[in-house]
């Protein structure tokens, strides 16, 4: 059929010279012809492989040495985006073993690219520096804000070293003794005063004996009469304007 048709076409003056096999079909190509991939095709057979549409003149990829078109060739063999999971075309950042159109890979929490400082990660997704330690960092049992660097351990808590001092006067503590209360920690003076073990008459702890009057507690020594100053015994004394006196002087100074 060939044959005559070639014999036909040379009668009519028009040239059946081959000008090559075609690389799907297998035979001679005497029309238009496609160069590609090192051979030749009839144009209607140098087709995408996996859609089959007709390449034309457009841009192809040849993989395994297949035809694709452009983008059949992206949607089945480039790498993908984590986030949006669409075909990557140009520029790529390769980051927690995937890959990243670069407009997608921001902070997991507030959405701002990345800096100089780059990222952190955490459970597979990476945050900016200031959300990864105001999230994840342990917290500070002063100021409850992220601890970064040093830090102090005590009262089952972590602690910025600048932020472990008595929480009533804000002092820091010599060679770290300390005294706690409520979980807090305070100064021997703010610890007796909170808990109420400040002698009434010299403002200073109380660590041994006590007296308890007119809703106070002293020293034993410094339970005095506010007159004469003799030291009194908790159940021989008179009380007056939130004052004890002993016996005479009461008498003396009130009857």
């Amino acid at each position: 059929m060939l044959g005559s048709l070639q014999s036909d076409l040379h009668k009519l003056g028009v040239q059946t010279v081959a000008k090559g096999v075609c690389g799907a079909c297998n035979k001679p190509i005497v029309g238009q012809v496609v160069t590609a991939m090192g051979r030749t095709w009839h144009p209607e057979h140098f087709v995408c492989t996996h859609c089959q549409e007709e390449i034309g003149s457009r841009n192809f990829f040849e993989r395994d040495g297949a035809p694709y078109c452009e983008k059949d060739y992206h949607n089945l063999f480039s790498p993908r985006c984590h986030y949006c999971n669409g075909p990557i075309l140009d520029k790529v950042v390769t980051a927690l073993d995937r890959n990243w159109h670069p407009e997608h890979f921001f902070c997991a929490q507030c959405g701002a690219f990345f800096g100089p400082e780059g990222f952190h990660e955490k459970d597979g997704k990476a945050y900016c520096r200031k959300d990864y330690f105001d999230m994840f960092a342990p917290k500070c049992g002063g100021c409850a804000r992220a601890i970064l660097e040093n830090y102090i351990s005590a009262l089952n808590s972590l602690w910025h070293p600048e932020c472990f001092v008595c929480r009533e006067c804000f002092t820091p503590f010599i060679n770290g003794s300390f005294f706690e209360h409520e979980g807090q920690p305070y100064c021997e003076g703010h610890y007796h005063e909170r808990r109420g073990s400040l002698c009434s008459g010299c403002q200073k702890p109380i660590t041994g004996r006590c007296i308890t009057a007119m809703a106070k507690k002293f020293h034993p020594e410094h339970f005095v009469c506010a007159f004469c100053l003799k030291q009194l015994n908790k159940g021989t004394f008179k009380e007056q304007n939130d004052k004890p006196y002993c016996q005479g002087c009461f008498i003396k100074l009130f009857n």
